[in-house]
């Protein structure tokens, strides 16, 4: 196990060298650094001594392996826009976004589970139609729409109409002013940007996770089993749902970056100061240092999980080598 991880960890540094080197030169030609010089009487002065200070006068080949030996030693650059150090600045905006993800994935692969499994042992009954509804209403429902839906049905609506004093959920932050830690506070901040990020996945992993569940309890393995008499929760938890667990597994994976770019969303709408706010306040003041920094943090994030998914179907299914 430790030499397959090994083994997948350096093939994945030239991935994101290539995947780097992109997004530099990407950056680099639709954000001007130099921007908030160019309205200077004196620029005609200033920019070429700027652009000589930040190494924008050499190759772009040459800025970008300055720029990639500097990031793995924790140098991520200073932000232009707060003169501040990209490296602390990402560093308190990851954690609230790590928060985001790891508890709208849990919720969504933990939901999309259960209503697949149900929706394929129960096929054609009245709850299967309801979850197949309520999937394609999950899947047609953009993300910035649901989130303002939830805000006046979860948030507002409830103070309105029976006049409480303090709201059920909260569609600000992650806590309240002065409180910390895993808390009932906390819980309900975190529930509806959650919710909302990963209503899609839960739709679209539900019905991927039914049509594998129904491919499975189909097969000749699983007709065996019941012809022998295994009782049949047996059947569909041991036997079925592990396999059916597999393609899940490789679904759920790819769609990490899916999940990754909802934040964006997600963080504008409830106001929580992460990795997708700091992108658009890059964005809308053409921050490019913050800007690489966040596009290399992604994409270290979707090989990391998609390595994890690696790692699983071995859990999953022993049959499976690591070679």
């Amino acid at each position: 196990m430790l030499r397959y991880l090994v083994r997948r960890v350096l093939a994945s540094i030239p991935v994101l060298l290539v995947a780097s080197l992109i997004t530099f030169w990407l950056v680099r030609v639709s954000v001007d650094p130099l921007a908030k010089f160019r309205h200077l009487r004196s620029s005609a002065q200033v920019i070429p001594k700027q652009k000589h200070l930040l190494g924008l006068d050499r190759p772009i080949i040459v800025q970008w392996w300055k720029w990639v030996t500097h990031f793995v030693r924790g140098d991520m650059g200073v932000s232009s826009r707060t003169n501040d150090p990209v490296s602390k600045m990402v560093g308190h905006a990851l954690w609230p976004t790590l928060q985001l993800l790891f508890w709208g994935t849990i919720f969504s692969v933990a939901l999309a589970v259960v209503l697949g499994v149900y929706s394929a042992v129960k096929q054609y009954s009245v709850g299967d139609y309801a979850v197949t509804g309520l999937s394609y209403l999950g899947i047609a429902m953009p993300d910035f729409w649901l989130g303002l839906l939830a805000i006046g049905f979860l948030v507002t609506g409830p103070k309105v109409w029976f006049h409480l004093n303090t709201p059920i959920f909260y569609s600000i932050g992650l806590h309240s002013v002065g409180v910390k830690g895993l808390n009932l506070d906390y819980l309900r901040h975190i529930a509806l940007p959650a919710f909302v990020l990963t209503a899609t996945s839960v739709a679209s992993w539900s019905r991927f996770e039914r049509a594998s569940m129904l491919e499975v309890l189909n097969s000749d393995y699983v007709r065996t089993a019941r012809a022998k008499g295994v009782p049949r929760r047996q059947v569909i938890f041991k036997h079925a749902l592990r396999n059916a667990l597999i393609p899940f597994t490789t679904v759920t994976a790819l769609d990490t970056a899916g999940l990754i770019a909802g934040v964006i969303i997600i963080e504008q709408i409830f106001s929580i100061s992460g990795m997708g706010q700091g992108f658009l306040d890059a964005l809308s003041s053409g921050d490019a240092q913050f800007l690489l920094a966040w596009f290399f943090v992604s994409a270290v994030a979707v090989i990391g999980v998609n390595l994890l998914a690696d790692v699983l179907y071995v859990v999953l299914d022993p049959r499976i080598r690591l070679s």
